[in-house]
């Protein structure tokens, strides 16, 4: 009989939580109980008690029953996108006692622009009041203009226009902007704690990380019209010959630079040579948004969009014009939108020259 008791508390201890254990060996005063595995602890619980006090209800009872958080009144605005906010709210029971009791008789929301401002005021003239259900807990608010701050107070307006009861204000938050913003994308750089950062190679070239070829074939469409007419922006990355005659020139003897000029003691400074070199160019970004389930192309190739619906391409910008057509097509095909940028560049003056093409020179 004893033995079918130990088995009937076995299978009790069985049936309950690792929390519910963990704090029935705290109550016994089991050493270590947070460490100890279910088993452990159903071992150690019942060494410590009787079979008859191991039911699922005698320990149950002896449990102290878990403490219930005070109840806060609060409210949260978290914007949705650049026209739609969603704020949820919760009232602790003694204010919506003392709030009725004071004469009130409809909830609202109060929507207040508080861009730049601080100390809780907020921009004369842009207070917006809404009515929500007296048992409502969320609400989706209409935002009046985007890339703004703003802040939500919860209160109760009194009957008869007898005033207003304040309950709660929640955080300022910004809502986001509605076209794409003007800033460039920081660029993340995972590290470790552990290990000595590594140095970063210096690179050799100004073409974009992570490349895939879509700048130059846009590039490419853009100006394909132009090139018959012009040589477009191929001086700007191709050494002028008239550089390489007078470099030429230098190296064989012939000019000013190896002339014999600084022997003469002029100035009396020492003849020095020295190899000098300049790289720039332009990019042009192409960016904007549109529906995240559209088909967007640019001069006839296809542009990736982000899950937002972002998309930002950068592309070659040299010297002549260039045409991007853009369009968006929806889902279903019905639906169209496009715009046509067009881009010109001159370089009015090139002296540059890569590193693995300067010449050495005197002076």
């Amino acid at each position: 009989m004893k033995s079918f008791a130990v088995s009937q508390a076995l299978t009790a201890l069985a049936k309950m939580t690792l929390r519910q254990l963990r704090q029935v060996a705290s109550d016994l005063g089991v050493s270590l109980y947070s460490r100890k595995s279910k088993d452990e602890l159903v071992s150690e619980i019942t060494s410590r008690k009787q079979p008859d006090e191991l039911s699922l209800e005698a320990i149950e009872a002896e449990m102290a029953p878990a403490p219930r958080p005070m109840a806060e009144t609060s409210v949260v605005f978290l914007p949705r996108d650049p026209q739609w906010a969603y704020v949820f709210w919760d009232i602790a029971e003694d204010d919506r006692a003392e709030a009725l009791a004071a004469g009130a008789s409809q909830l609202c929301l109060r929507v207040a622009d508080v861009t730049g401002l601080s100390g809780g005021s907020a921009h004369p003239h842009t207070l917006q009041e809404v009515v929500v259900d007296s048992h409502a807990t969320e609400w989706y608010l209409p935002v009046p203009l985007s890339d703004r701050d703003y802040r939500v107070e919860l209160g109760y307006r009194k009957a008869n226009g007898g005033g207003w009861i304040s309950l709660a204000f929640s955080s300022v938050a910004r809502v986001p902007a509605l076209h794409p913003s003007e800033q460039i994308l920081d660029q993340f750089v995972p590290f470790s704690l552990e290990t000595a950062p590594a140095t970063a190679p210096v690179p050799t070239t100004m073409e974009p990380p992570g490349d895939t070829g879509l700048h130059e074939r846009l590039y490419q469409t853009a100006t394909s019209q132009w090139r018959r007419i012009s040589r477009g922006s191929e001086a700007f990355h191709e050494l002028d010959s008239s550089l390489l005659e007078d470099s030429e020139r230098s190296a064989s003897g012939i000019g000013i630079w190896a002339s014999g000029r600084s022997d003469s003691g002029i100035g009396g400074v020492a003849p020095r040579q020295r190899s000098f070199w300049l790289v720039a160019d332009a990019e042009l970004i192409v960016y904007g948004a549109t529906d995240p389930a559209a088909k967007l192309s640019i001069g006839g190739e296809d542009v990736p969009l982000s899950s937002d619906g972002t998309f930002r391409v950068q592309v070659p910008f040299r010297d002549g014009r260039q045409l991007y057509p853009i369009e968006a097509v929806a889902a279903d095909g019905i639906q169209k939108r496009n715009i046509t940028l067009e881009f010109s560049r001159n370089t009015p003056e090139d002296n540059s020259n890569p590193a693995d093409k300067a010449i050495a020179e005197w002076f």
